[in-house]
């Protein structure tokens, strides 16, 4: 409970520290040495698909491992030496102001009139084409991510601290990485990426579910419009490709009376979406900030829940 309730703070105060020691920095390398050497025996489909298994498996159990060792042999030395790395761990596991910070370079190019900016920022948080975006089509973008992000980046990692402490939320880390680098949808990691990107599925199926059900009772202590992110949670919470994606992005767009999904462009290829929400409104910087808000209060219901579920298991 401590160290989490630290991390969370740490992380809330001064954001994805931008250094060497960093985690899941090592994580990715790990992940692009393991994909070069396991380039010479891609020789079908199926053989790539089993690499990619076993890329998985070895990614995410090793940094299982190396973070349970690590802790365990600094507790020989001292409680409190582990106490103290298991409390940085957790803050490097979070992603609360990082998630706010990168968005609102978004938002404050925008309130400077350079669209050419806010899309080259947005390109950084995204995976959608954005050079031919107008404000709108941002700020729907950037709340897209934000709501997405509640999810992946705060509630999720909480949860999975919560049931087995910073190694099983580094675990999930190393999982939401391999997704990220190697889960989507392209010629090259077809194959070798299914299978994280299945993974990274199940693994945020709960968390997604009880993330959207956490930003509903942050809608209504903001007092926003929560019957209607129930009405359109209920209602859109299926409409994406992702099977977890459209679960908080339907709550948001209940909450703010916005519409978002819809189609964009991937890589110069359109992709049809289904929209989420209904299109009540033009989108506008307000709907942004409150975003903000509603990811603050919901990480905040998050912790509290993450807390309890410690407790209990112990």
């Amino acid at each position: 409970m401590i160290t989490l309730t630290a991390g969370f703070f740490l992380d809330l105060l001064i954001g994805d520290p931008q250094n060497l020691l960093h985690p899941i920095r090592y994580i990715g390398k790990l992940i692009i040495f393991l994909e070069d050497k396991f380039k010479p025996y891609m020789v079908s489909k199926r053989i790539e698909f089993f690499l990619g298994i076993l890329l998985w498996v070895i990614t995410v159990f090793s940094s299982l491992l190396i973070t349970l060792i690590i802790l365990i042999l600094l507790s020989k030395l001292h409680i409190a030496i582990s106490i103290f790395v298991e409390i940085i761990l957790c803050y490097y596991i979070l992603a609360i102001k990082d998630l706010r910070d990168e968005t609102k370079k978004v938002l404050d190019s925008l309130l400077e009139k350079d669209l050419r900016k806010s899309r080259k920022n947005l390109s950084m948080i995204v995976g959608r084409d954005t050079k031919n975006l107008d404000e709108e089509s941002i700020l729907k973008a950037a709340v897209e991510t934000v709501a997405e992000n509640i999810s992946d980046g705060i509630i999720a990692p909480m949860l999975f601290i919560a049931v087995g402490g910073a190694p099983l939320g580094i675990a999930y880390k190393a999982a939401n990485t391999l997704d990220s680098m190697v889960g989507y949808k392209s010629e090259k990691y077809l194959f070798l990426g299914k299978f994280s990107a299945i993974a990274d599925d199940i693994l945020n199926f709960i968390p997604s579910r009880i993330s959207s059900l956490l930003m509903v009772l942050s809608s209504f202590l903001l007092r926003y419009n929560y019957k209607n992110s129930l009405k359109i949670y209920f209602r859109d919470r299926k409409k994406h490709l992702s099977p977890n994606a459209a679960q908080t992005e339907s709550v948001a767009a209940g909450a703010l009376n916005i519409r978002l999904g819809g189609p964009n462009y991937y890589h110069g290829n359109l992709v049809e979406k289904p929209y989420i929400g209904d299109n009540l409104k033009t989108i506008g910087v307000s709907d942004l900030l409150k975003t903000f808000k509603l990811m603050y209060v919901t990480a905040f219901l998050g912790l509290l829940l993450s807390l309890a579920i410690i407790y209990i298991l112990n």
